[in-house]
């Protein structure tokens, strides 16, 4: 297998909300917020309109992204045996995602992320991980990762106890490991482990330009580059509007953004272009290649509803 995914396993919930939702509901515009009380995340959820649920979580959007242009890959992620973990289940196979997983019933429920997209087409999420957070070393299969090329984690799955384990044991029987800082307050509620992660662990790392600068506590982008130089190792950077820049050693390679999109939302735009660069790295492209690769999938994924590429 190419690439195997590891990740928490998330039932998209996607509706569209006027920006007074956001504020009436103390929630933080373009971030991601924990919700740890199961009626607190449902009340949210009551009086919206849901535009459509896919299965989701952001490394199996990746993993999505991967079989699509064609690769051989592999998602584990912990789901209950409920409505939406069939769901889970179903939508990855539809997609010709090999699932390392055996479901059975748990005490919590499939987890959800409930994507609110606002009209300027931000999108800010509310998740209640429910099962996923509690994967442990058991969920992992050694047997798979060792058959795989890479495997693809999220920061979004790291957390302190079982995740932690079944990270390390995921780590521990790679070939290559790559790894998404996932989000900005993943990267501060982590940042010691992240940064031991990045400099000693990971092959490949996947950031955008908030979350590397706060792993580092960076000044200004020079800083990242020269940190990112120092490392010996890939490090995909995300820019916004100036594009992307891969750094390798000495090695500094950029791209521009596609110009006059017409964006409708941009959930699922680092998934996507993490599985472009992926796509062109086991397909020994160039570097440049690469980045052309990951910035042509999250381009055509911004501008549809949803993190999943249509058909």
């Amino acid at each position: 297998m190419k690439i195997l995914g590891i990740g928490n396993a998330i039932v998209d919930v996607i509706c569209k909300v006027e920006d007074n939702f956001i504020t009436q509901n103390n929630l933080t515009k373009s971030t991601m917020k924990l919700f740890f009380d199961e009626n607190e995340f449902k009340n949210l959820l009551i009086n919206l309109k849901i535009e459509k649920t896919v299965s989701g979580g952001s490394v199996a959007n990746s993993i999505v992204g991967l079989s699509q242009l064609g690769n051989k890959v592999g998602f584990i992620g912990k789901v209950s045996d409920d409505k939406f973990g069939n769901n889970y289940e179903e939508g990855l196979k539809k997609e010709n995602v090999e699932y390392f997983y055996s479901k059975k019933k748990e005490e919590l429920p499939t987890g959800t992320c409930l994507i609110l997209v606002t009209p300027d087409s931000e999108r800010t999420m509310c998740t209640f991980l429910g099962t996923a957070g509690k994967i442990n070393e058991d969920d992992v299969s050694s047997d798979a990762i060792k058959k795989s090329e890479i495997i693809f984690l999220e920061g979004y799955l790291w957390d302190e106890g079982e995740p932690k384990k079944a990270f390390d044991k995921a780590i521990n029987n790679a070939n290559k490991v790559a790894m998404s800082l996932s989000d900005l307050f993943c990267v501060d509620r982590h940042k010691p482990h992240f940064l031991n992660l990045v400099k000693n662990k990971l092959d490949i790392t996947f950031a955008n330009e908030q979350e590397i600068t706060s792993l580092i506590n960076a000044k200004d982008f020079d800083e990242v580059i020269n940190f990112s130089k120092q490392l010996n190792k890939l490090v995909v950077i995300t820019r916004g509007e100036k594009g992307a820049v891969a750094i390798n050693s000495n090695e500094v390679i950029e791209s521009d953004i596609k110009k006059n999109l017409k964006i409708v939302d941009l959930t699922g735009a680092g998934d996507l272009f993490a599985a472009g660069f992926l796509h062109g790295y086991i397909n020994k492209l160039s570097t440049k290649e690469c980045l052309y690769k990951g910035t042509e999938m999250s381009s055509k994924v911004i501008q549809q509803i949803g993190a999943r590429l249509l058909n």
